[in-house]
């Protein structure tokens, strides 16, 4: 298969990739809590799994990749109660919204999309399983808690002592607890939430908290023991530390082989995040830029980094994409297969092969366009698009992204190429003033031509 070697949170170290099975990869990836339109950070993590399939793919893999949707929790209720609406209303809405985000950005769909709500009887059995082996007790409130001193391993995988640790960031210190440390698994249901977010349990009407859903899932469509399991770097604590309580406490063997963790997005050093007031939803960024360069942007850092957002970033990130489409304009590839042993394949091979280093990956590409300059060979080319299509890059011609790579200034396309077409014929006609007129109305309008030899005219947006 490959040279693949995955930096695995758990180990703290890079490890050479053997999956459970050959030939076969099973990933997990925590998705979205759906409630609000996605950020630039939940971007970057999409993205970067993203490259992950995709390479696992290009290397041969057969791939089963879950990335689940959280539509049941605090926040999603809150909002959904203060908005007016039904649960499923708020949720199914903003999944579509999600969808849209991800596929404007080329983020391809995963294999399998659980929703938390489909798996309540594997998490209520789950939970069962952990009260069997006292790793779970009901409190004096009605909640289901994890006994998070009964197991021994806890804290391996965020490298914090127990006697450091507190409990998750979205579990409330209760009184129904026995140790500040657990968390809860099901909470018992309370008058004022709608009947939509409670389900009949042995404790009582409920809702699952939000760590067993993930193990619930996971174990369900992938088994008790598979390849890779990845997410923000986030969630290592207390996330996939519980999710490790919860698996390996009910199943009694490792849950995961290689653990994976993306880094944070930053603005003006600090991370972003809603509670600061300092984030960017998707949405907004692809009003500004087009979103092929957003995700150029992501993928030239790589994905333990931290990534700094900025509009000179997105700028600098523009032109450098542009370099590369340029570098295609008017040199069609020869119409043959990608060439994994030609050097600069096998460079951008070596890179993602050592943990997914799209940095290195993309150097590889811009070497290709160096030659590419000189020889305009059709077989260069070739290899350019072809290697480039493996991180979802240089899928349109040239034209069309000088068009589209600075958002909607500029006017109407149709009425440009409206123009375009009576300045030619002005051309024809001889009156190269008023032909001088419209190049130099649209260029008033943020908008320059570029004279073909052949006759043509292309455009793009200054």
């Amino acid at each position: 298969m490959s040279n693949l070697k995955i930096y695995n949170t758990l180990a703290r170290d890079k490890q050479t990739f053997v999956p459970i099975e050959p030939g076969k990869v099973r990933m997990y990836v925590c998705g979205m809590t759906i409630y609000d339109y996605c950020h630039i950070g939940h971007a970057r993590m999409m993205m970067a799994f993203d490259v992950m399939y995709r390479w696992l793919l290009a290397s041969g893999y057969q791939v089963t990749y879950a990335r689940n949707i959280t539509d049941i929790d605090d926040k999603i209720i809150k909002r959904a109660v203060e908005n007016g609406e039904t649960i499923t209303q708020l949720t199914t809405r903003f999944t579509q919204y999600m969808d849209e985000d991800t596929a404007a950005l080329g983020i391809l769909p995963p294999t399998l999309v659980p929703r938390a709500t489909e798996y309540v009887p594997q998490m209520l059995a789950l939970i069962e399983t952990l009260e069997s082996k006292d790793l779970a007790y009901q409190g004096e409130d009605g909640d289901v808690n994890y006994a998070v001193r009964n197991f021994a391993n806890y804290g391996r995988l965020s490298g914090k002592s127990l006697d450091d640790l507190r409990a998750g960031e979205r579990v409330d210190v209760n009184t129904g607890k026995r140790d500040p440390l657990d968390f809860v698994l099901w909470k018992a249901a309370k008058e004022s939430e709608p009947e939509e977010a409670k389900w009949n349990s042995k404790w009582g009407k409920g809702r699952p908290g939000w760590h067993i859903e993930c193990s619930a899932m996971c174990s369900a469509l992938l088994g008790e023991h598979f390849d890779i399991h990845g997410g923000g770097a986030d969630l290592q604590f207390p996330h996939h530390e519980n999710e490790i309580a919860q698996s390996e406490g009910a199943f009694g063997h490792q849950m995961v082989n290689y653990w994976v963790h993306n880094g944070f997005v930053r603005v003006d050093n600090e991370k972003m995040s809603k509670s600061l007031g300092n984030f960017f939803t998707i949405r907004d960024v692809l009003k500004k830029y087009d979103a092929e360069v957003v995700r150029f942007f992501i993928l030239r850092a790589h994905y333990r980094s931290p990534l700094n957002y900025s509009d000179a970033h997105l700028d600098d990130a523009r032109g450098a994409l542009t370099r590369l489409y340029t570098a295609l304009d008017g040199v069609a590839g020869d119409g043959q297969p990608l060439d994994w042993q030609e050097a600069h394949a096998a460079r951008f091979a070596e890179a993602m092969d050592d943990d997914f280093n799209t940095p290195l990956a993309v150097a590889a590409l811009f070497d290709l366009v160096t030659e590419l300059n000189k020889s305009k060979s059709p077989v260069l080319a070739r290899q350019l698009k072809e290697l480039a299509a493996v991180i979802g890059l240089l899928q349109r011609t040239a034209q069309q992204f000088r068009q589209a790579a600075v958002g909607d200034a500029g006017g109407d396309d149709g009425a440009i190429e409206a123009a375009i077409v009576q300045r030619a014929e002005a051309k024809k006609a001889r009156n190269f003033a008023e032909s001088d007129k419209i190049r130099a109305d649209l260029l008033a309008q943020g908008v320059i031509l570029e004279d073909k030899p052949d006759g043509t005219t292309n455009w793009r947006r200054a």
